[in-house]
């Protein structure tokens, strides 16, 4: 399901417009920005194949001043491999890339490529290939592989995903990533390998503690958001952060009374509980509880409000 939630093409990445490449000689082609003054999205159609568009990439832009790549669509034919090709391109020539500092894989909407179909590979490839890289975002999660590794850089983590399986979620716990600032995931749907339980994530949230400027929080979209709340209201990590985002997942009233009855949560600046299944008056004591206090409080309930777990869903599923 979609409900407003679901991603589409990026329009911005770190702050820069994005701006898709075409190889010179190609029909029309847009003017081109500086290097250094866009987000550049590579993307395959059914006529040029990632390979062409890459190689022209290297040929005709200043890599060198490079900050932020989007990778769109990469395959030619409906079966082809993950990303992990498309990875090893880039890792084979990271060294022509000396201030990338952004880089999202996977930049497909559903009209493209269902997410939950989207499929990823060893990411942390390109963390051990650019040990500047200061964030990275990833969307879909079917293959999808993390090495526990140490990266010093790393500020930003992004995956979207239908369904997050346990292996990704543990291996993160044991990374280090002692400049991280924002972490977010989308767990998602057992319909859609999200087969994470609350113990999977549980480590994860420990080891948080070893990022001392962690401020942003996202666990979202999750069939066990009231497990997953449950945690987060007794995670020490919680009481460095600004901001805390649970939203898009089936939060019912037995998560929103362990947020309640939990840590306090009075220091944030935003919380998100958007797309929830709680109750009329559970939503009433978190806004008296909170709303005084945090300044970005969001509790826009599901389109939907269902209060039985069989009938609550996921922002974002296939």
């Amino acid at each position: 399901m979609r409900m407003g939630y679901y991603p589409s093409h990026l329009t911005s990445f770190r702050g820069l417009p994005v701006h898709t490449f075409v190889p010179a000689g190609d029909a029309r082609p847009a003017p081109r920005p500086a290097a250094e003054s866009a987000a550049w999205r590579l993307a395959a159609d059914w006529d040029t194949p990632f390979e062409k568009i890459w190689r022209g990439f290297l040929d005709e832009v200043r890599t060198e001043d490079v900050l932020a790549v989007v990778v769109g669509p990469w395959w030619t034919e409906w079966d082809e491999d993950g990303i992990d090709p498309v990875l090893e391109l880039l890792a084979a020539e990271s060294h022509r890339f000396p201030r990338l500092r952004a880089l999202f894989l996977a930049d497909v909407e559903s009209e493209e490529l269902e997410i939950s179909w989207i499929k990823q590979g060893t990411v942390t490839r390109v963390l051990r290939a650019w040990p500047q890289l200061e964030e990275l975002g990833v969307r879909g999660a079917e293959d999808l592989v993390i090495e526990p590794l140490r990266h010093d850089a790393l500020r930003t983590l992004r995956i979207e995903s239908g369904g997050l399986a346990p292996d990704p979620v543990r291996a993160l716990g044991g990374c280090e990533f002692p400049a991280l600032r924002h972490l977010e995931l989308w767990l998602g749907t057992t319909w859609y390998g999200g087969d994470c339980e609350v113990a999977d994530v549980e480590p994860l949230l420990a080891a948080l503690g070893r990022c001392p400027d962690l401020r942003h929080l996202g666990l979202q979209n999750s069939d066990i958001q009231d497990g997953i709340a449950a945690a987060v209201s007794a995670a020490p990590v919680v009481a460095g952060l600004d901001s805390l985002d649970l939203s898009m997942g089936a939060l019912g009233d037995e998560g929103g009374a362990a947020l309640l009855s939990g840590q306090p949560l009075t220091h944030l600046r935003s919380l998100g509980l958007r797309h929830h299944f709680m109750s009329e008056e559970l939503v009433q004591r978190l806004r008296e509880s909170l709303e005084p206090h945090v300044t970005d409080l969001d509790l826009t309930p599901a389109p939907s409000r269902g209060r039985s777990a069989r009938t609550r869903y996921v922002a974002v599923g296939e």
